[in-house]
């Protein structure tokens, strides 16, 4: 019997690049999503006076809402395209100046994910800060730079979206999803 594995693609990359944008495209095409478990935190009472006061309980509780995340679609028959990931945390620990704790570390190496790792660049044009996107131009550029590095270092190959419109980025997903193998 063979091992039938889950296929995701995950949308990683800078805060305000446009990652919900083609999540929510995608969504309203039919593909199966799972959305950002940060800013749900983050909206929640006292979710961003956990991430100001406690970075790594923010991270701690990112991880488990991850695990719960990839657990849902465990058995999903198709894939599911999921807006960030486990290595993401890292990242944001990584910004934060934070060690990574041994659980986030466990997630990231066991809690696999199998199919393509787009991410979306750091993008000035399109660009805003909101009620949970509190980091500065700079503050998101140096974020890409350590989620991308930290899916790397996690042995994952990371693609670039273009920058381009919602509908030529989700053309883009949609063909690596059809390039993606069967399990």
């Amino acid at each position: 019997m063979a091992l039938v594995l889950p296929r995701h693609a995950v949308l990683t990359g800078a805060p305000g690049a446009g990652k919900t944008t083609l999540l929510d495209a995608a969504a309203a095409a039919g593909l199966s999503t799972s959305p950002e478990v940060a800013r749900r935190i983050l909206q929640l009472p006292g979710g961003m006076e956990l991430r100001k006061a406690d970075p790594l309980g923010f991270a701690e509780a990112m991880t488990e809402a991850h695990a719960r995340e990839y657990q849902r679609h465990a058995g999903h028959p198709g894939p599911v395209v999921f807006d960030r990931g486990f290595p993401d945390v890292v990242g944001f620990l990584e910004v934060s100046g934070l060690p990574v704790p041994k659980a986030v570390d466990r997630a990231c190496r066991t809690l696999r994910y199998h199919g393509p790792v787009l991410r979306a660049p750091a993008w000035a044009a399109i660009y805003v800060q909101d009620a949970e996107r509190i980091q500065d131009w700079e503050q998101a550029v140096a974020s890409d730079e350590a989620v991308t590095a930290a899916w790397k270092h996690y042995g994952y190959e990371v693609a670039d979206l273009p920058l381009a419109g919602v509908e030529e980025r989700l053309d883009f997903l949609r063909k690596m999803l059809k390039d993606m193998p069967s399990t």
